[in-house]
């Protein structure tokens, strides 16, 4: 697995903190996750006090601040310095939300952000729809990751569209990436390591499920699954037959 801007992570699994049926459910759901990353909102930790932030650092994970709920470029901004000085990180999940039914990224606010955040020093991790011109772009502005929406945010439909998500990862082999938003089911958190991305970043799925410790772990062990299948390299899918029992030395009557 590659890096995240020179940090090595254990699991390719990234979880949001928000939404839980209490605090200690999401203390729990993490534990039993694995997960190495721990998504955070700047909103969520000013209503959480030091409780809630106490009990973040106590999980041992990395924390990836994130500008939730921003549908400005300047916006955006602010809430990233803020973030910084909360949390003592230069890591910021990036999003300026542009369409308020589907929560589709700004593709112009977020990359207007993204060039004043790099440019003071921040590791921009954008949130972003399949656009490989916007990708581009993004790599162009000092993001060194990029992280693809899977489908609409909180909506639970996984990769809505694996052709775009395919040419995408394969246009930036060299750039790691996270498919965010959208995953709904481990299957879909291990197609997309299967896929060859780095790692999936989710939320309601685990959250919002009649026993998030277990969905947790069952998130835990598909991106296994689909990182070990990645790396061992899968078979190509094929249009015809191929029988799996060798036919040399068979016995013809």
């Amino acid at each position: 697995m590659r890096d995240f801007y020179g940090v090595a992570l254990d699991s390719p699994l990234m979880l949001g903190t928000a939404q839980y049926p209490s605090p200690a459910v999401m203390e729990a759901a993490f534990r039993a996750s694995g997960a190495s990353v721990a998504t955070v909102s700047l909103r969520r930790e000013t209503g959480g006090g030091q409780a809630f932030w106490q009990m973040i650092k106590g999980l041992g994970v990395h924390v990836l601040p994130n500008t939730a709920g921003c549908y400005s470029a300047r916006e955006a901004v602010t809430t990233a310095r803020m973030a910084r000085e909360v949390f003592g990180t230069n890591w910021i999940k990036l999003e300026v939300i542009g369409h308020a039914d589907t929560l589709q990224p700004d593709p112009f606010g977020t990359l207007e952000a993204a060039e004043i955040l790099a440019a003071e020093g921040f590791e921009v991790f954008p949130y972003m729809t399949e656009d490989q011109v916007l990708a581009q772009r993004l790599v162009d502005a000092g993001c060194r990751v990029l992280m693809p929406w899977g489908s609409p945010i909180g909506s639970g439909l996984g990769l809505n569209n694996r052709y775009g998500l395919r040419t995408l990862r394969a246009a930036f082999p060299d750039i790691p990436m996270v498919v965010d938003a959208g995953i709904g089911l481990p299957s879909h958190a291990a197609a997309a390591l299967e896929m060859g991305f780095d790692a999936v970043l989710l939320n309601t799925a685990v959250a919002q499920a009649s026993d998030p410790v277990a969905m947790a772990e069952g998130f835990g062990l598909a991106v296994r699954a689909g990182a070990l299948a990645c790396a061992a390299g899968p078979m190509a899918p094929r249009d015809m037959a191929v029988p799996s029992t060798p036919v040399i030395g068979k016995a013809w009557l």
